[in-house]
């Protein structure tokens, strides 16, 4: 039973948001960079107001609510994620709202919460020509969504916060890549900052060969590329990846959307040495083989319906679709009417299948997560061989991730629990577009992107939606990126306050 909360709790909830949230505005100095050197002035204001009211924000939340307690509880470290998360939301969709390419402040708020989650769906209008600082924001919002804005506070900003592993689990992280969670923190940014300058140097290299100017070719190498790696799916331009119309730049934008989508404790072990992990390790198991299923599936629906002409330009729609929604991705090579058009109801299907999946646990996607997909298929095996076996016989089912683990109850049952929860917050998005006027299969996909976290859309997420299947976005795209607890202890914290009263 949740305790109720004390001023003490409060305070210290208060405290460590404002940590993070003062933290997370001096991130804004990058897109002010940007517009100074392209001289883009009225971004520069908007993104300076919006600095300044996150310092001011998260300086008096410390000033006033000074922690001194020696630690946090797993409680206030559970609310502290979800607080931090709703305010930099809510001030960091500051520029976008003073700009005249968002309709609404609400518009404003879908966008930065689309941008931190991963993602990638946009309610901004005429995107193609939205200043560079803007760009480069919203980019560089759904990287930090990716590693996770607290785990960015963490490697640089909160040196010797008592309560830093309590936070840092409340965001959906459990790694331990080091003994120490500041360590780990770092470590994560390490490999984070380490492939962003391979991953956008070579889509860099990739648009000069396109013919773009060198100035160009990085920004659209860096942006393309920071949305690939954190699965967040923005793309610069209203065509999405279909803008580029390079084979090859299609294919290293599939590389890094599978590196981004695995667990950071396999990068780990490989950049530590330990490369046989990754065929080893029960996600990429479970990742592969459900993304060449579902690869298959499309491929022979959309060949039987002769959406496209010739094997290579089948593959080449069908297999960057399902990479783009299996990792979480977002990432479009079709228009996205097409999907509805003229994919056919198996291929849509298994689009919805690939984007509820998601990519691996403690990474940058979305969804059901490969290792709870994998626990629950090795559970069910474990079943049937139990029921096979005689009765005195016992059955241990064991699988490799990093290390051997036998598979209990507990796990099995944890993996089961979140799997319903994604269905029933896919369930109550779809609901959302219905009650908007949205047909089924159109409702249903959105909600599939918008809980997963992907941002694939066939053509519902726009500026003329309803408000409140906006809210009711917003809301899933925020409990789906924490995994519901955190979001779930926030609300019972809430009312445990409301009954005290």
């Amino acid at each position: 039973m949740m305790r109720t909360p004390a001023l003490r709790d409060i305070r210290a909830i208060a405290y460590y948001s404002g940590v993070v949230v003062f933290w997370f505005g001096t991130l804004m100095l990058l897109p002010i960079l940007v517009g100074v050197v392209q001289q883009e002035w009225g971004p520069v204001i908007d993104f300076a107001l919006s600095m300044g009211s996150c310092l001011c924000a998260g300086f008096a939340l410390q000033l006033c609510c000074g922690e001194r307690d020696p630690d946090l509880s797993w409680t206030q470290g559970m609310v502290t994620v979800a607080v931090a998360w709703l305010i930099c939301v809510l001030l960091g969709a500051i520029p976008y709202a003073l700009s005249s390419h968002w309709g609404s402040y609400l518009d404003a708020c879908f966008d930065i919460m689309s941008g931190f989650t991963t993602t990638g769906l946009t309610l901004v209008q005429d995107i193609n020509h939205l200043p560079d600082a803007m760009n480069t924001w919203r980019h560089f919002v759904s990287w930090l969504g990716g590693q996770g804005m607290v785990v960015l506070a963490l490697s640089f900003f909160a040196k010797g916060l008592p309560g830093a592993y309590k936070i840092y689990v409340g965001e959906a992280k459990d790694e331990r890549l080091l003994p120490n969670v500041i360590h780990t923190a770092r470590a994560i940014w390490t490999i984070s900052v380490l492939w962003l300058v391979v991953g956008g140097g070579m889509l860099a290299l990739a648009g000069l060969g396109l013919g773009f100017s060198p100035g160009r070719a990085v920004l659209h190498g860096f942006w393309v590329y920071m949305t690939a790696w954190s699965t967040g799916g923005f793309a610069p331009m209203g065509q999405n990846i279909l803008y580029y119309h390079s084979f090859f730049y299609e294919i290293l934008i599939i590389i890094f959307m599978v590196v981004g989508s695995l667990n950071f404790n396999l990068h780990w072990s490989v950049f530590t040495g330990n490369r046989k992990e990754i065929r080893r390790n029960l996600e990429t198991i479970t990742f592969a083989t459900t993304s060449l299923l579902l690869g298959g599936l499309a491929i022979w629906e959309l060949g039987k319906i002769e959406a496209y002409s010739g094997a290579v330009e089948l593959f080449r729609k069908a297999y960057f679709q399902i990479i783009s929604a299996h990792t979480g991705t977002g990432f479009m090579t079709v228009y996205a009417r097409q999907f509805i058009h003229e994919w056919g109801p198996v291929s849509m299907l298994v689009i919805v299948i690939a984007m509820v999946l998601g990519g691996s646990a403690s990474s940058t996607a979305g969804g059901f997560k490969a290792v709870r997909v994998g626990v629950a298929l090795k559970a069910l095996v474990h079943d049937i061989r139990r029921l096979l076996l005689p009765e005195s016989a016992v059955s241990v089912e064991k699988f490799h991730m990093l290390r051997s683990v036998v598979l209990d109850d507990r796990m099995v049952r944890t993996a089961m629990t979140i799997i319903l929860l994604y269905v029933l917050a896919l369930t109550v998005g779809t609901a959302a577009g219905a009650a908007g006027g949205y047909d089924f299969v159109t409702s249903l996909f959105e909600s599939a992107s918008v809980v997963g976290n992907v941002g694939l859309s066939a053509g519902l997420t726009s500026p003329a939606m309803p408000a409140f299947v906006k809210v009711i976005y917003i809301a899933i795209m925020w409990v789906g990126r924490l995994e519901f607890l955190s979001v779930f202890v926030f609300f019972g914290y809430i009312w445990a306050g409301v009954r005290r009263r």
